[in-house]
């Protein structure tokens, strides 16, 4: 299906001991160029990120963004070897002069010692950095498919405007050939007036160079090449619009083809209707390119 270049898509998700977003946002692009915020500490994670979307999209700039944070019920204790070390002589020399003092200490506890300030802390458990990987991963295969999704709706509706488009280029191309073929009688009439005017007589008009100089003027702003070619691109784009695989350049090339036969067909145009239909097709084709930037 064709793909825009635009797209959004933003997934949450929690495991391992961790929770997360992920977040990726589309635009138009001359190729795929990937842009990561991804957290430390997690090996081979951006090049999984990168082989994800590479997988599936072949144009567009985008950014990937993952927020990571821990979820908050993990706990794990850890000692103070300096503090713990300390206390144990302090609590044996406390024995010692207990003992030397006659007086009877009992013993103390494993659970007493690891009470005393500073023994023990209570950290956030560290999530297992695979374990975590893996579920981010799995998470992300999700994304990459709701983001391709958002794109081929957006890519529908792109070709369904194209494809309007082309049917407005179409019947412009057709009325240019009509607009040629009846401009002959106006650019005699006018050529005539003209000749009138320098000699200052209508009697003075030779038939014969009067139809010698028509002929210069018909071979010179002959337009039916141009039409031809019109019609040409118009099949052509029709049929890349029908094509699976991208084709977003080479719409675009098409896109500066169609452009240069209207820009001739209005340089030759020597009438006011093939100048006027001349123009429409370039607005015509001028908003075809804009829709076109959008696809992959």
């Amino acid at each position: 299906m064709r793909q825009s270049m635009t797209g959004f898509a933003a997934r949450q998700g929690a495991g391992a001991g961790a929770s997360w977003t992920w977040e990726v946002r589309s635009v138009n692009g001359k190729g795929l160029e990937l842009r990561t915020r991804l957290p430390d500490g997690i090996d081979g994670l951006e090049p999984a990120v990168r082989a994800a979307f590479q997988a599936k999209l072949s144009r567009g700039s985008v950014s990937v963004t993952l927020r990571l944070a821990s979820d908050g019920q993990a706990l794990e204790m850890t000692l103070n070897e300096a503090v713990l070390s300390g206390a144990l002589r302090a609590l044996a020399r406390i024995e010692a002069e207990a003992h030397t003092a006659g007086l009877s200490v009992g013993p103390t506890s494993a659970a007493e010692i690891a009470a005393l300030r500073g023994v023990t802390e209570w950290t956030q458990a560290t999530p297992d950095p695979e374990a975590l990987k893996s579920e981010l991963l799995a998470d992300l295969e999700v994304l990459v498919d709701d983001l391709v999704a958002m794109r081929t709706a957006e890519g529908a509706r792109i070709t369904e405007v194209l494809t309007g488009q082309l049917a407005t280029v179409a019947t412009l191309a057709e009325q240019a050939r009509e607009a040629a073929a009846t401009r002959g009688a106006e650019q005699a009439e006018r050529l005539a007036t003209q000749i009138a005017r320098i000699t200052g007589a209508t009697d003075a008009v030779d038939p014969d160079r009067l139809a010698q100089e028509l002929a210069l003027i018909a071979v010179k702003s002959d337009v039916t090449e141009e039409v031809d070619r019109l019609d040409a691109h118009v099949s052509a784009a029709r049929a890349l619009l029908e094509d699976p695989e991208p084709v977003g350049r080479r719409l675009d090339f098409l896109m500066q083809e169609f452009n240069r036969e209207a820009n001739t067909l209005c340089a030759k145009a020597g009438s006011t209707a093939l100048t006027q239909t001349g123009l429409a097709l370039k607005t015509a084709i001028d908003q075809m390119r804009e829709q076109v930037q959008n696809v992959e």
